[in-house]
């Protein structure tokens, strides 16, 4: 069984298919998928294919940096209310994006710091984007390493020793997604120095695209090919990557109930 930690199945990409989609899905594996939240505009597609696959679908919640802008605190209000009024599994996509504009980088520091914690508050792991901003996530997270953030940085790009600072921070995995299956990535380097404990799966379709499908739409299908990658690249069988992977999954977003499957 393989959970793909993060997937916006909800997106546009998918309204054509987006059953077809589920299906190869679940002939490849992929038992669950973890909905990953952007902001108000959005949520109401994410709900909706939530309630298409009940039993496939996870969501989160969560302003993503890209969408902070003059307006974030009516989004700050969304999510908070959203926590007070429905069951969600994380707390994301949030972080800090350097990368698209830093227009907004002080904004973006603020709701990060105010979603993390109400992830505090609610015993809720994050979903971390960390584009072009590591040193500012950092200093904030270990500035408030006092919450005892549990969490993800999806899709990953660090050093190993960027990876090593977060473990000051909190309990912190990492999102291993299509970009592990590019040849000059150089991410394979600093992945093969990390415990296989903290790595979990993710596709982030439909983008990132795993050779032998880059440059085309992602699917949660396609999560078989990382898996693969990752089994490789650490000299262990396939199942056994899945079953960690699907453990660690189970355990950060607490899920136990799926791994008794």
């Amino acid at each position: 069984m393989l959970i793909d930690t993060h997937c916006h199945l909800y997106a546009d990409a998918f309204d054509s298919d987006r059953k077809s989609v589920v299906e190869r899905a679940i002939q490849a594996g992929v038992q669950r998928v973890i909905l990953p939240g952007i902001d108000k505009k959005h949520h109401p597609a994410l709900m909706r294919t939530l309630g298409a696959f009940p039993e496939f679908c996870l969501p989160a919640i969560g302003l993503h940096p890209t969408s902070v802008d003059a307006g974030y605190k009516v989004e700050l209000e969304f999510v908070a209310q959203q926590l007070k009024e429905a069951k969600y599994t994380a707390i994301g996509e949030i972080g800090i994006d350097g990368y698209w504009s830093r227009e907004f980088m002080a904004q973006q520091r603020e709701a990060f710091e105010q979603q993390i914690e109400w992830a505090a508050a609610y015993d809720l792991p994050v979903i971390i984007h960390s584009r072009n901003s590591f040193d500012e996530l950092f200093e904030i997270l270990y500035r408030r390493r006092s919450l005892h953030l549990r969490g993800v940085f999806h899709a990953f790009s660090g050093s190993y020793e960027q990876f090593k600072q977060l473990q000051k921070c909190g309990d912190f995995s990492i999102g291993i997604g299509g970009v592990l299956t590019y040849k000059n990535a150089g991410l394979a380097q600093t992945v093969a120095k990390i415990a296989p404990s903290f790595l979990l799966l993710e596709t982030d379709a439909p983008w990132l695209a795993p050779v032998p499908h880059r440059g085309q739409r992602n699917e949660s299908a396609h999560l078989i090919f990382i898996a693969l990658r990752l089994s490789e690249l650490l000299e262990k069988p396939f199942e056994e990557i899945a079953s960690i992977t699907t453990q660690n999954a189970c355990r950060l977003f607490r899920l136990s109930y799926l791994c008794t499957l």
